[in-house]
């Protein structure tokens, strides 16, 4: 299984990266994940199950010590192609 994890950290700060999105960005960049993609007001990554999940444990763990006050998230589950499955293309 194939996943795709969207998030972003707060408080944001638009003069200087946060501690906490540093902290984020660099659990993500380091992971063994696929299609990484960080920005100032996003970020996504994609992978397998296992290494996705893995990836936000850390990332939830890291960022919240290091100062985030919400860590927004959405895991999506990916078809094989990159695109979204679908109820019909998940049977």
């Amino acid at each position: 299984m194939r996943l795709r994890v969207e998030f972003t950290t707060e408080p944001f700060d638009l003069d200087e990266a946060p501690a906490h999105a540093v902290v984020a960005r660099e659990v993500i960049q380091s992971a063994e994940l696929d299609a990484v993609d960080v920005g100032p007001f996003g970020n996504t990554a994609e992978g397998g199950a296992d290494e996705v999940l893995t990836a936000v444990d850390a990332l939830l763990r890291r960022s919240l010590a290091a100062g985030a006050t919400r860590v927004s998230l959405q895991v999506n589950v990916i078809g094989a192609g990159g695109g979204d499955v679908t109820d019909e293309g998940a049977k």
